[in-house]
């Protein structure tokens, strides 16, 4: 019997003639279209196809992948489980995706050493420096700051463009929403207390007579630690792996992407793109709840 699934493309604007080329594309990939609909807000447009798949997933997914590129807009290719009737999990990064910035950049940015410290984030999140020892040599540059700063930080914090509406969306249904990070619990809290999110997990700063001492305390969260929380937050709300959505930028969010229902990649360094189930370039987080039809 063949299997169910679902095309979302999305794009600052799509019309019919968009929509009659993707259904011409999935055809020939052997995909039925079996029901559509569309979407719009103020700065994108969603069109999504229920489909029936003749042939296997995971090359329509390729040949979806080569129509993204030849036409310029954003598809994904959604399981069935995603966006099924049932539990359902998201779990995102924070800096460069629930957020515009890197927290730590602008902790450093107090001693003088951001861009010193910008170019070993952007190093780390391409993967071509191990992140445990890139963030201890990050945070490094942070000692001797009074913790005043991070209530600074905090001020300065800007959500990316979408991030409210969609953790309110999956909220909203009922769902669990929870943020895994390898930046810093001191600064995510009150980020996640905002929000009202599910959970928050983040590296501790250490911090002893008033300043900052250079240090993380504890475990550092790096990808594999990043793909634990998904496994663990999904068993414990009963949801599926398969139900779950995994959103990220940078190199250590890969295990995180590889392990949920769908990966999504959110405008992230080219390996990630290439290894997630989708990649949304479109500077609107809010794109994703459409993955889950809320």
């Amino acid at each position: 019997m063949p299997d169910n699934a679902r095309v979302v493309a999305y794009a600052q604007h799509l019309d019919d003639g968009h929509r009659e080329a993707l259904a011409a594309a999935l055809q020939g990939l052997g995909a039925d279209v079996v029901a559509a609909s569309s979407a719009a807000s103020a700065t994108y447009d969603v069109l999504t196809l229920d489909i029936r798949l003749r042939s296997d997933a995971a090359q329509v997914r390729a040949g979806l992948g080569r129509w993204t590129a030849e036409s310029g807009l954003g598809a994904a290719l959604v399981p069935e489980a995603v966006y099924a009737p049932g539990p359902k999990l998201l779990v995102m990064d924070v800096d460069s995706t629930l957020i515009k910035q890197e927290v730590i950049e602008l902790l450093a940015a107090h001693a003088g050493r951001e861009a010193e410290v910008a170019a070993v984030t952007e190093a780390a999140m391409r993967g071509d420096l191990d992140f445990a020892q890139s963030l201890h040599h990050r945070v490094r540059a942070l000692g001797g700051l009074p913790v005043a700063v991070i209530d600074d930080v905090v001020a300065r914090i800007e959500l990316s463009d979408g991030a409210e509406q969609l953790v309110a969306a999956y909220l909203d249904a009922g769902h669990r929403v929870g943020v895994v990070s390898g930046g810093f619990s001191q600064v995510l809290a009150p980020l996640a207390e905002r929000l009202c999110l599910s959970f928050a997990r983040a590296n501790d700063l250490g911090v002893e007579a008033g300043v900052l001492t250079g240090k993380v305390t504890g475990a550092v969260v790096d990808r594999r630690e990043k793909e634990r929380v998904l496994r663990a937050e999904a068993g414990r709300a009963g949801v599926p792996l398969a139900a779950t959505v995994a959103v990220g930028d940078g190199a250590n969010d890969l295990d995180m992407l590889a392990a949920a229902g769908l990966g999504v990649a959110f405008r992230a360094k080219p390996a990630v793109r290439a290894a997630a189930d989708a990649a949304l370039d479109l500077p609107d987080l809010d794109v994703v709840r459409h993955f889950a039809c809320l």
